[in-house]
């Protein structure tokens, strides 16, 4: 073939390295024949769906029709739980589709997209899919800068990405200095705050629940998950809301039926399953707990989370600790992508994945 095809691909999309997620369970088993492997890499809910979405997505028969493409009885749950009208909501096949979606409406290769260092890698990547320029804060403390990101606005700013808490660093802005770069970005600037770790995150001091804020900010619009505290990270569907003109117009760029029938059934049986939620966040907090204590005792610093992660200072470069621990069947996410090259980050499981975690790194980091 004579033809190079990647010199037809848009400039943007020719330069993207591809997203990279956490090692599959699988791919481990075949590369080392392990049979004892843990995953603690992908931020997933350790606990599984609950036993009520189970019954649900077992009694979902008739997945030769296609699922309903307005997602209508899903948006009636989520209008009833947020106190919105269903305008306000679009779905997404997980929210990092609703990420690409603003980008697609609103950003062209004229305008610059901020974001913070060590932010969520999707950022980079659907703003380099789209052309824009990339306007990159440094980071304070791990987290976001807020003031920094404002004074960094301009003409050609037409949106701001916002990850409340941030993935990787845990880290998280309060509900004082995100108002306060809400009420002076310019109505035309779009701000993006994502929310994936919401029900982790709500107990943190000052973290502010921002979907309350619809009615100020016409430019704002808040993302969710059901991928992380309710379990359905495999299904994957998330949401928006928003101005309903926003939500208007990111329905016009959405892909046709991009929720499937499981997945919305799932979901509204998650949204009313409460003390399943409260049993997640229980589970995390003791388990975030272990591994804060178990950092301490081996002298190892970390970053304050408010997800269901924490990353942790190995002190020395971390790809050679990440590979010890793939080695015993220990899979967690190394972050030197993010420009963090002596930290990982750590999901927190159920207590005897933690335990097994914490007595292998305690193995490595002594050799």
């Amino acid at each position: 073939m004579s033809c190079d095809l990647l010199s037809l691909a848009t400039p943007g999309v020719a330069g993207l390295q591809p997203y990279q997620p956490g090692k599959p369970v699988a791919t481990l088993q075949r590369e080392l024949g392990l049979n004892e492997i843990i995953k603690l890499a992908s931020n997933e809910n350790p606990s599984g769906p609950s036993q009520h979405v189970l019954a649900v997505i077992a009694a979902t028969k008739d997945v030769s029709r296609y699922p309903d493409g307005s997602g209508f009885d899903l948006k009636q749950a989520l209008a009833a739980k947020h106190k919105v009208d269903p305008d306000h909501i679009t779905l997404g096949n997980g929210s990092n589709d609703i990420l690409e979606m603003v980008a697609r409406a609103f950003v062209t290769n004229q305008h610059q997209v901020i974001y913070a260092q060590h932010a969520f890698a999707v950022y980079p990547l659907v703003t380099q899919a789209v052309g824009a320029a990339h306007i990159v804060i440094p980071a304070q403390d791990w987290g976001h800068d807020l003031p920094a990101m404002q004074a960094a606005v301009n003409d050609k700013t037409r949106l701001i990405f916002i990850a409340n808490p941030n993935n990787p660093t845990g880290t998280w802005v309060t509900s004082q200095s995100l108002r306060n770069l809400l009420e002076n970005v310019p109505e035309q600037v779009i701000v993006v705050v994502d929310e994936a770790y919401f029900e982790f995150a709500c107990r943190a001091e000052h973290y502010p629940d921002s979907s309350l804020w619809l009615h100020e900010f016409n430019n704002l619009v808040v993302t969710r998950t059901f991928s992380k505290a309710y379990g359905l990270a495999g299904l994957r569907i998330g949401y928006a809301l928003s101005h309903p003109d926003i939500a208007d117009l990111l329905n016009r760029v959405r892909q046709p039926f991009n929720n499937n029938s499981v997945a919305l059934a799932a979901a509204i049986t998650a949204l009313q399953d409460a003390e399943y939620i409260a049993h997640s966040v229980a589970v995390n907090q003791a388990g975030m707990k272990q591994l804060i204590t178990a950092f301490d005792t081996m002298g190892l610093t970390y970053i304050p989370s408010a997800g269901n992660f924490i990353c942790v200072d190995c002190g020395r470069p971390a790809n050679a600790i990440y590979q010890a621990l793939l080695s015993v069947g220990v899979i967690v996410r190394p972050t030197t992508s993010y420009g963090m090259p002596n930290h990982l980050r750590i999901s927190i499981g159920r207590a005897s994945e933690n335990t097994r975690f914490i007595n292998e790194l305690a193995t490595i980091m002594a050799t």
